[in-house]
């Protein structure tokens, strides 16, 4: 009685072409060509065939385990780690974590697998892709700088919600800076580029958005006649040019990563347990490294086109909010609504109409400038505080409202006692 063999489709189609060859219908090379293999393992076939027949072609290794298959202790103590303490990581980041801190020997497919089966994570269907017109990275290092802010809850509930101010590389899409600020303002941003100048140098170009920190909305400001806001004054100075974008998808890198990093960085701080923007800020350089080493790539250009900076690059009076002011016969100008005196023993009529740069660091120190020299100064006079104007994005960070008048305050009394004492109120007519 003919056994009964259970065979692939694989193997019978290795069987069909042993048989062309046995009754010599096909040659080992056209055998090669039909069964996508050399022609050194169609004579091994052969053999096998020759030797056993059909089942000479089976697989030695049907019925075994396969070599690949994961331990059962490995499996459990991934799924026990998945889930106290990465529950709602993506499969990717979760197998970081299981193989380079608690050196599991598991594949991120594996993982991926094992996070589906327990409903840990659901498959996403794929969007349709928008389609945008392609721009192709800069060839050079320090070429051109995406920057942006994120406001996000970085800290979730641990901490209050603030501001990370991102800059990318173009060229290879690593990051250059990372920084934790309350609120997107002049000062944050300088902050986070001095860091950065002085780091790596000076880059070619700034790409952003048209906020008005670094553009000015107005068809016609008035009050200037650069047409620069002091982000692009100092950039200017410093020769950086400043490029807007006209819709977030042209600088789709920083936003993608943005994205990535309200993932992955909410993620690690939460691990560090961190909850402050210092403790935050103390971290994020070793986070940037990490992340380049994972995510950047090489430039196209070997290039780089950073410039160092220069002596006359006096990062403390460049990077400062100025206003150009000139002094009054008396030796004052005013800014802030502060009246400034200058002091000097020249004469008087020297520095009558002189044009002076009044220029503010983030901690509201002030140095006025003539010919680019200091001058010493006493704060004169301040005038009443009068209505300020607000950017939209700056609405919800305004100091909150006075609170009313507690209940016994005089003033809810007020027109209800003469000499310390209650008014009588009138009796009405009719009433006696």
């Amino acid at each position: 009685m003919d056994e009964i063999l259970p065979m692939s489709t694989t193997e019978i189609t290795r069987l069909e072409v042993m048989q062309g060859l046995k009754e010599k219908r096909v040659r080992q090379t056209e055998a090669a060509r039909l069964l996508g293999v050399s022609v050194r393992q169609v004579k091994r076939l052969w053999r096998k065939y020759r030797k056993a027949g059909a089942k000479g072609l089976l697989s030695a290794r049907r019925g075994q385990a396969s070599n690949h298959q994961l331990e059962a202790g490995v499996v459990q103590q991934a799924l026990d780690l998945l889930k106290q303490k990465y529950a709602d990581f993506g499969p990717t980041l979760a197998h970081e974590k299981l193989v380079e801190v608690h050196q599991l020997r598991i594949s991120r497919e594996s993982v991926r697998k094992l996070m589906i089966e327990e409903g840990m994570w659901k498959a996403r269907r794929a969007k349709p892709a928008e389609v945008h017109q392609l721009r192709e990275r800069r060839a050079c290092v320090g070429e051109l700088i995406q920057i942006d802010g994120s406001d996000h809850a970085w800290f979730e509930e641990r901490g209050e919600r603030c501001t990370l101010l991102v800059f990318i590389d173009d060229a290879t899409g690593k990051l250059v800076e990372l920084w934790f600020v309350a609120e997107e303002t002049f000062f944050a941003y300088t902050e986070a580029a001095r860091h950065y100048f002085e780091r790596d140098g000076k880059p070619v170009a700034f790409y952003s958005d048209r906020h008005g920190i670094f553009r000015v909305n107005m068809p016609q400001p008035l009050g200037t006649t650069s047409g620069l806001t002091q982000f692009g004054r100092a950039m200017q100075e410093l020769d950086i040019q400043i490029i807007c974008a006209h819709s977030p998808q042209a600088k789709g890198r920083v936003e993608r990563v943005i994205q990535t990093l309200q993932d992955r960085l909410v993620k690690e701080l939460r691990l560090r347990n961190l909850s402050t923007m210092e403790a935050g800020n103390a971290f994020l350089p070793e986070f940037r490294e990490d992340f380049n080493r994972r995510f950047a790539v090489w430039p196209r250009s070997t290039h780089d086109a950073h410039r160092s900076l220069l002596p006359s690059d006096n990062l403390d009076l460049i990077l400062t909010q100025q206003k150009r002011g000139v002094l009054s016969k008396n030796l004052t100008v005013q800014y802030h609504k502060i009246i400034y005196q200058i002091q000097t023993e020249r004469p008087t009529y020297a520095l009558h109409k002189a044009p002076v740069t009044i220029c503010e660091n983030a901690q509201g120190e002030v140095t006025i400038l003539y010919k680019n020299q200091p001058l010493a100064y006493t704060t004169y006079k301040k005038l009443p505080r009068q209505a300020e104007v607000v950017d939209t994005k700056q609405l919800n960070h305004t100091p909150p409202l006075p609170k009313p008048p507690a209940a016994n305050h005089p003033w809810r009394t007020y027109g209800k006692h003469f000499n310390g004492k209650p008014i009588q109120q009138a009796t009405p007519l009719g009433t006696d």
